[in-house]
């Protein structure tokens, strides 16, 4: 399974400063999360966010330790990739996906991986770059965001997962040019959860004054500092104010109540 690492801050910065002490931590992972990893941020200038990936593990690429130092941003999520059984190791396959100023990475998996294809409009699955489950759920979010918000159309897109196919984990970043979305969900039954225990799916984040940061876990998260997630809720970071709101949709497509916190 992969790992996932987001942050907003309030001024742009090198990207390992903004990350400050998750960044060794983070980048340790990669030594089992090894196969690729992806970078999306903004800088503010941009007509997207600037996008690096690399299918060599984090914690031997070079290209990794640049993209870190060189790369200023206010927002970024970060992907580190455990591949599934029998899906190659392939620039396509390769989190984040991205669509114009949009990215998207997934920790989890769903069977079959095609589930959602009849709800993907033609044109966005035509344009599929690899073969998982994870960018056929970003398709699905993007199909959604036509007509939806991003808090509801993930939670919408998770919906549909959940009624055709059986799924570890729906955990996804969503980067737009606004906010950072995190959206949490997890099957406890799957053999995943089994075997790596009731935290491996847990999304926390931590607001401060200058940051806030959503993740995996993996990396420090002392306990009273960090605040979990709840399952199918969308955790909302605005790039203008470092507003946090946590959202409960009660009906996927039908509006979000927010949290600000």
């Amino acid at each position: 399974m992969c790992r996932l690492l987001g942050v907003v801050t309030r001024t742009p910065q090198p990207l390992a400063a903004g990350l400050g002490e998750l960044t060794a931590a983070f980048t340790e992972l990669g030594r089992e999360h090894r196969d690729g990893w992806g970078i999306a941020a903004w800088s503010g200038q941009e007509a997207g966010p600037r996008i690096v990936k690399d299918t060599e593990p984090a914690a031997a690429s070079p290209l990794w330790n640049e993209a870190l130092t060189g790369t200023r941003s206010d927002a970024a999520l970060l992907h580190l990739r455990l591949a599934g059984p029998g899906l190659p190791v392939v620039p396509g396959n390769t989190h984040p996906f991205t669509a114009g100023a949009l990215a998207f990475a997934h920790n989890g998996y769903f069977s079959p991986y095609d589930a959602l294809d009849d709800l993907i409009d033609a044109d966005l699955l035509a344009g599929a770059g690899g073969g998982t489950d994870s960018e056929r759920y970003f398709l699905r979010v993007l199909t959604l965001l036509r007509d939806e918000d991003p808090v509801d159309a993930l939670a919408h897109a998770a919906a549909d997962v959940r009624a055709r196919a059986s799924f570890a984990s729906l955990n996804c970043l969503l980067l737009t040019e606004q906010a950072l979305y995190a959206y949490a969900d997890e099957d406890p039954g799957s053999e995943v959860s089994r075997r790596r225990g009731p935290d491996f799916f847990r999304l926390r984040y931590r607001t401060e004054r200058d940051r806030v940061v959503v993740a995996s876990s993996g990396v420090p998260q002392p306990e009273g500092e960090w605040s979990v997630l709840p399952y199918r809720r969308v955790l909302e970071i605005r790039r203008s104010s470092l507003r946090v709101s946590v959202h409960q949709v009660a009906h996927a497509g039908v509006g979000a109540a927010g949290c600000p916190r």
